[in-house]
C-alpha cells in the first residue's frame, strides 16, 4: 500500500513539473487598442462548435481547410501570408459558437467548393499577444486568455463586445518558428 501511495505521489509531482515546464503560469496583460480602418477579407471554412469540442474541432476544421486548399489553391492570397481564425455568435447559455478557419485574400475570386468568403469588420479591437510556452500549450493558453478577457478584462474596461464578431486570431510569420506568437483581436465598442 505504501508503494502505491509513493508511486501516485511521484506521478503527481511529475505531472505538476511537466505542466509548468510545458504550459507555465498565466500572465494577465493589458491589450493594445487598435482601429482597423478597412475590413479584412478572407476565404475560409465555417464550423459550428462548443466550448467542450473546440479543441478537437479546430484540428478537424484546419485539416479539412488545408485539404481543400491543396486540391484547389485559393486565388488572390495576401502577400505576406496571413491566416485568421474567427470566433463569432457565441451563445453563453448553450456555450456554442461559429468558428471559421481561413486565409486573408486581397479580393474575391473563384474559390474552391466548400469554402466561402468572410469579412472582418473595420472596427476597434483590443489586441492581446498569445505566446505559449510550448507548441503543446496553444489551446490551453488561448483558453486561459479568452477566459481572462471575457470574465475579467472586458467587464472592467470601458468597452463591451461589438456583437458582429467576437474575436479573431491573426497567424502570420510571427506564429512560425521557435518562439511562436499570435495576436488575438477582440471586437469592441465603447460602453
Amino acid at each position: 500500500m505504501k508503494t502505491a501511495f509513493l508511486i501516485i505521489g511521484i506521478l503527481v509531482i511529475v505531472i505538476i513539473v511537466l505542466y509548468f515546464l510545458l504550459i507555465g503560469n498565466f500572465k494577465k496583460q493589458e491589450p493594445e487598442i487598435v482601429i482597423l480602418d478597412e475590413p479584412v477579407l478572407l476565404a475560409g471554412l465555417e464550423i459550428n462548435t462548443n466550448d467542450k469540442a473546440i479543441y478537437k474541432d479546430v484540428g478537424i476544421a484546419a485539416k479539412a481547410f488545408n485539404q481543400l486548399k491543396e486540391q484547389h489553391p485559393i486565388p488572390e492570397l495576401k502577400d505576406p501570408w496571413a491566416a485568421v481564425n474567427i470566433s463569432k455568435d457565441y451563445n453563453p447559455v448553450e456555450r456554442t459558437f461559429t468558428y471559421i478557419v481561413g486565409e486573408v485574400v486581397t479580393k474575391k475570386g473563384d474559390i474552391p467548393s466548400g469554402l466561402k468568403y468572410f469579412e472582418i469588420p473595420a472596427a476597434t479591437y483590443a489586441v492581446f499577444k498569445i505566446k505559449p510556452k510550448s507548441r503543446f500549450a496553444w489551446g490551453i493558453t488561448m483558453g486561459r486568455t479568452k477566459r481572462f478577457i471575457y470574465a475579467e478584462w472586458l467587464p472592467e474596461s470601458g468597452y463591451s463586445p461589438l456583437g458582429l464578431i467576437d474575436d479573431f486570431e491573426l497567424h502570420d510569420e510571427r506564429s512560425l518558428g521557435k518562439h511562436p506568437e499570435i495576436q488575438l483581436y477582440v471586437a469592441l465598442k465603447e460602453k
